[in-house]
């Protein structure tokens, strides 16, 4: 089993609250090497705790780590804000019986994978083991009750604790139940996860980390000892930049899962966005079928481009009319049509009609749409019912505007399923 590194955040949604600090301590974390995020709700009120929702949500879209929500989970629907604001599972806190039923409703109603128990007591933790061992995927525990990791409840432990002791974190680490780690160690935001992570594989401890299936011997490079790296952009497949590896930079980008380069010009080392905070994160490498050209697919932060430019090729040598089919492109297209149309109105625009009419007017134009795939699909000809989902898709991208929902917000969303 990988121990995973899990920083906590409180939020609590009070006026004033600097949350883009927050945002950015999310963002840092990850940079530190963290491996989820786990962000708890300790807001004192239910308009304060919408704010929290809100402020989670951008956490989880930010983060590009998993974030595990905890925290004013009293009821399904609270369980379902969380999820839907994006967080990967919840953490229910169990501290009495009825809390456990909560487990089992989320657990029948969300799948297994998406709760875990909280306990810090032995008595409850007895009481409900047979639902926690049924319904949760795993068990957040205070690493001060050792006790507690004795009890045959779940297979897989998460251990909270305050200590910076890091022979103690070893200790706890070494359990063969734990899972990850969270409290005071992991969450100093200066704390260099990576290093730690090092010091646990020299203890034989394994750990959540990104792993090669290629040496860089199997590798082929130019005269220079070095190969050529095109970076994508995971999300879009925008082409971004290109640049060169040698050895190290090649293993320092698969040990610390930030894009490391080889500066011909410098003849240096160079991780990028360093200096400009633009970074790229890995998310998939690839090697082509010569062994001499990589392919990286990566989240990059702001610009990838010296000049400020997202991607470096943004200058047209020739371009030719095509009918450019990529269904990312063209439902991304639509809607920015659709999203145009609302910021500057056209006369005798359809789709300003619809804006003009309001919301209720597109609810029945969707309602229509979709009545009529149902009325389509009976045809044998698949024709009709390929005109009618394009009909259907096109409303809806027009509510969507309407909602301030966005393609990527859908397709995130999706992922997650």
């Amino acid at each position: 089993m990988n121990r995973r590194m899990i920083p906590c955040i409180h939020v609590d949604g009070a006026a004033g609250t600097d949350n883009a600090s927050v945002i950015r301590l999310a963002q840092q974390y990850r940079e530190n090497g963290a491996d989820e995020l786990l962000v708890v709700n300790d807001a004192a009120d239910d308009a304060s705790c919408d704010a929290a929702i809100l402020l989670i949500k951008e956490i989880c879209a930010a983060a590009e780590i998993p974030v595990m929500g905890r925290g004013h989970v009293k009821r399904l629907e609270d369980v379902k804000k969380l999820l839907y604001a994006g967080c990967a599972c919840v953490a229910v806190d169990i501290v009495k019986e009825k809390q456990a039923v909560l487990l089992e409703e989320a657990s029948r109603r969300f799948g297994k994978d998406k709760v875990i128990a909280a306990v810090s007591g032995a008595e409850i933790l007895s009481a409900c083991g047979e639902k926690i061992r049924t319904y949760g995927s795993a068990l957040l525990l205070p690493a001060d009750r050792p006790e507690l990791l004795t009890q045959e409840v779940c297979d897989t432990v998460i251990m909270e604790t305050d200590t910076t002791d890091e022979q103690m974190l070893l200790s706890l680490l070494s359990e063969e139940k734990c899972a990850g780690l969270t409290g005071a160690f992991v969450n100093a935001p200066d704390r260099n996860l990576m290093a730690f992570k090092d010091t646990c594989k020299e203890s034989g401890i394994a750990i959540e980390e990104i792993v090669s299936a290629f040496t860089w011997d199997e590798l082929k490079t130019d005269e220079k000892g070095l190969i050529p790296a095109i970076v994508q952009d995971y999300k879009t497949d925008e082409v971004l930049m290109l640049a060169y590896m040698d050895k190290e930079a090649f293993e320092t980008t698969i040990r610390t899962g930030r894009m490391t380069y080889y500066s011909r010009s410098r003849k240096e080392q160079w991780v990028k966005g360093l200096t400009s905070g633009h970074f790229q994160y890995v998310k998939e490498l690839w090697l082509d079928c010569d062994n001499d050209t990589i392919l990286a697919k990566v989240d990059q932060i702001g610009a990838a481009c010296h000049t400020g430019n997202k991607s470096c090729f943004y200058r047209p040598i020739l371009r030719k009319e095509y009918h450019d089919t990529n269904t990312a492109h063209v439902l991304q297209d639509v809607y920015e049509v659709i999203l145009d149309r609302k910021a500057n109105p056209r006369e005798g625009s359809y789709t300003n009609y619809l804006f003009d009419k309001g919301i209720d007017k597109i609810l029945k134009k969707v309602g229509e749409e979709c009545t009529e795939i149902v009325i389509a699909a009976k045809n044998p000809d698949k024709e009709e019912i390929k005109y009618e989902i394009s009909d259907f898709l096109y409303h809806v991208m027009v509510l969507m505007v309407e909602k301030g929902v966005t393609w990527e917000e859908i397709t995130d969303e999706l992922a997650r399923r």
